[in-house]
């Protein structure tokens, strides 16, 4: 066909039928539903339907609750896996945002250093302890962890890249992350590095007979509390050990803070408890003052300027697109300010202590449902007992054989039946599916921490064979 019998009308397309942003608002939950099936994650609407939260449509959010379409006021311990520290939607936040926007800042400014991000690096290496004070910018927790991992393998060389990673460890999900990470679901048939050692979490002889065993590890990654392994704690020796072993072997410890960081365990990081500092750590979740996407690594400078300290290195991990952009910087530079003016992490201490001490007596009022409370803060897990456990003697037998394919049914019920009832929503964890995790904003005050407590033991009060039958005729009954 010559140009001139070519007809540009044939070759471009119709304009795409889209949503606007006021379409997007107006969906119905019926509509949503379908889309998410559609285009996002059929099989994920399964589990939301078994709890029940594919039938809330979420209109708004301030503070420590979320506002459906119908009015519903739905008090908000599940705190997005951590990332809602700071309240939904801060009014502090709001207008540093509104400001940013109304003067036109710069978002992506790669070609030049940014004042924001340089500011931000700066707070965060003021609050870490010790010479934690080389910081990376990024937009999650995994890409923090993947800086964390690759900056101690630079530093460490080839000879000393293998790492240690705990039984039970979440991470991440991308490639690299997802190599330390403990789940045959998440991990699947993928291709995942091999350089990697697993022992059982807090086993202080297990890591120093790896280590002693391979001179090839170079690197410890663990979590300081484990959140999708049920909030599992180890205790001070152990830390205070690990510190010490690995500096006496030449081992880098990255600590992972991504959930348990940012004052949620009432410090700023919870290694600080111990008295130890790693040599690396990360930060996600709630950096982003609860608005934007934002995550750091932050490295002690020998280590840093190890990997990247020279200008033949330096780019080798440097700045990503979206790392530093700017109104998520200043989300948390005004967000880590918030954290010490408004005394949030004291609030977490406090609270958190009040929250665990009423959910202990609760434990105590059903000791047949609730097998363990712990926690630190307002980081938080309550493990129901397996079902057999729940039930009469001459019932308990028979079921046990059952308590495996049961796993997280109890708990699945109450999460349903505290929205449901109770209009109070909760999370649960990865890898002990009996547990419930509770990691509420740190603005919460001794009102909120009540009402949920409350809640909880009104409907544990019902008895196991009533929160089953009240969970199918409420909540599986479409």
């Amino acid at each position: 066909m010559s140009m001139a019998a070519y007809d540009l009308t044939e070759t471009i397309p119709a304009r795409p039928k889209l949503l606007s942003v006021e379409d997007a608002k107006a969906l119905d939950v019926r509509r949503m539903k379908e889309l998410f099936s559609a285009h996002l994650n059929p099989g994920q609407v399964h589990f939301l339907k078994l709890l029940g939260f594919d039938k809330i449509k979420v209109e708004s959010a301030r503070g420590m609750h979320y506002i459906t379409d119908d009015g519903r006021r739905i008090l908000d311990f599940f705190g997005g896996f951590g990332s809602v520290a700071f309240g939904h939607n801060h009014p502090r936040i709001l207008a540093a945002r509104k400001r940013f926007a109304d003067e036109n800042r710069h978002e992506i400014c790669m070609a030049f250093m940014s004042q924001y991000a340089a500011a931000l690096a700066h707070n965060l290496a003021q609050i870490a302890p010790g010479d934690l004070d080389m910081v990376f910018l990024g937009s999650s927790g995994s890409e923090a962890m993947e800086a964390a991992i690759k900056v101690a393998e630079q530093a460490q060389g080839p000879t000393r890249s293998k790492v240690i990673y705990a039984a039970n460890a979440f991470h991440g999900k991308t490639k690299g992350t997802l190599s330390i990470t403990d789940s045959v679901l998440y991990q699947q048939q993928f291709a995942l590095v091999d350089n990697r050692v697993k022992v059982p979490f807090g086993d202080l002889n297990a890591i120093r007979s790896a280590i002693e065993s391979d001179p090839s590890i170079g690197i410890v990654v663990l979590e300081t509390i484990q959140g999708g392994g049920g909030i599992i704690e180890a205790p001070a020796s152990f830390w205070q050990g690990l510190r010490a072993l690995c500096d006496k072997h030449g081992v880098l410890w990255v600590a992972d803070e991504v959930q348990c960081g940012l004052g949620r365990t009432g410090r700023f990081f919870a290694f600080e408890e111990f008295g130890v500092i790693p040599d690396v750590t990360a930060l996600a979740k709630s950096l982003g003052g609860s608005k934007s996407a934002m995550a750091a690594m932050i490295a002690r400078r020998e280590v840093y300027m190890k990997a990247y300290g020279k200008p033949k290195t330096a780019l080798i991990h440097g700045p990503a697109t979206f790392g530093g952009i700017g109104e998520a910087c200043i989300s948390a530079i005004e967000g880590l300010n918030i954290l010490y003016e408004e005394d949030l992490i004291g609030n977490a201490e406090r609270e958190g202590a009040h929250l665990i001490k009423r959910l202990k007596d609760i434990k105590a009022r059903h000791p047949t449902l609730i097998k363990d409370v712990r926690g630190k803060g307002f980081m938080v897990g309550v493990e129901f007992n397996d079902f057999s456990e729940t039930l009469p003697f001459g019932l308990k037998h028979m079921v046990a054989l059952l308590d495996d394919k049961l796993k997280g049914s109890l708990c699945g019920f109450v999460g349903a039946l505290l929205l449901k009832d109770y209009d109070t929503l909760v999370a649960f964890t990865e890898y002990n599916r009996n547990v419930i995790r509770l990691e509420p904003p740190l603005v919460a005050t001794r009102a909120d921490v009540d009402r949920f407590c409350d809640a909880f033991d009104d409907l544990l009060s019902r008895g196991v064979a009533r929160i089953v039958t009240d969970y199918l005729r409420k909540v599986a009954v479409k």
